[in-house]
């Protein structure tokens, strides 16, 4: 199968291609390399050097004429989002809704987009399910969620299926430590480096923390799945990519004390204005619908990852 992969040079992006190449898929990868790595590319996949935004991108997917489509592409960071939130809409929400239209043009068959949990805000309830209440606490969020609505509106009732994964809390090999780079590879990079972790807040903040293996098993499964995604329902086609499993940020510290043999002070620091102090997500849609549930056990999933940042030098 012919699969393009969007944000192929970036966390999820690469451990995808890495893991379709192997399936013996056909993969091009489009990055303009702004948060993706060149040395995170695999020789094996075409790529090309572009934002989603460039004008020749249509004519490049028409070219390769996918089957299917994973689209990781996004502006990621939080804070960027707030300091230009036009364009963090003009990647997010706008980006997407051009990548479904050449799709949809190229003949694809199936288009699946990486959204978040941050479309959700504050949580009512947890662990949530995908009918919850959207109510996102940044422009990164409110982005996400119009992103979705922009590929349903662009893709409903033709005949290229799709479906917007909202991702947990991803952490695993390849993550970047730096800027916003998850809380997992942040502490990593530092128990590497044998600096303190640092915790905001007194460490009792849960999240939904979820194997990058994990969430490439659930991309490859879908773009597989014999039945539609595009499911019509209060929930439309929006699956929650996640373990349903709340852990502390406390919980954390300690699997990774194990994990790296690091036993040296945590430094607090007050809470983040803004942050969320629980959030988990119910998987289990994606289970009815493809049969994906996430395998990884946190310990396991931890070691996995200490071991590759510690191969880091």
């Amino acid at each position: 199968m012919r699969v393009l992969v969007t944000g192929g040079a970036g966390f999820i992006g690469s451990n995808t291609v890495f893991a379709l190449l192997a399936a013996g898929h056909q993969v091009l990868v489009i990055d303009d390399l702004s948060t993706g790595r060149s040395d995170n590319l695999n020789p094996r996949a075409e790529f090309r050097r572009l934002d989603i935004l460039d004008d020749e991108v249509p004519s490049l997917v028409a070219d390769f004429a996918p089957e299917a489509i994973v689209h990781l592409a996004a502006q990621a960071s939080v804070a960027a989002s707030v300091s230009d939130p036009e364009r963090d809409r003009a990647v997010n929400a706008e980006g997407t809704r051009r990548i479904a239209a050449a799709g949809r043009a190229a003949g694809a068959r199936r288009i699946i987009s990486a959204s978040s949990a941050a479309v959700y805000g504050e949580p009512e309830h947890i662990p949530l399910t995908e009918t919850a209440r959207k109510s996102p606490a940044s422009p990164y969020g409110a982005s996400k969620l119009e992103a979705e609505a922009l590929l349903a509106e662009e893709l409903a009732g033709t005949g290229t299926d799709f479906a917007s994964f909202r991702f947990a809390n991803v952490y695993g090999p390849r993550q970047d430590a730096t800027g916003e780079g998850g809380v997992v590879a942040i502490f990593s990079d530092r128990m590497r480096r044998n600096e303190p972790p640092v915790i905001f807040g007194d460490g009792t903040q849960t999240r939904d923390f979820i194997y990058v293996g994990d969430v490439v098993a659930a991309l490859l499964a879908a773009i597989d799945a014999p039945a539609p995604l595009a499911k019509p329902g209060p929930d439309g086609p929006a699956y929650n990519i996640s373990t349903g499993q709340r852990t502390s940020v406390n919980q954390l510290i300690m699997s990774m004390r194990a994990a790296s043999r690091y036993f040296g002070p945590v430094e607090t620091l007050p809470p983040r204005e803004g942050d969320i102090l629980h959030s988990a997500l119910d998987p289990s849609k994606a289970y009815d619908v493809f049969g994906w549930r996430a395998n990884v056990e946190l310990d396991t999933g931890l070691a996995m990852t200490w071991r590759w940042f510690a191969a880091q030098g």
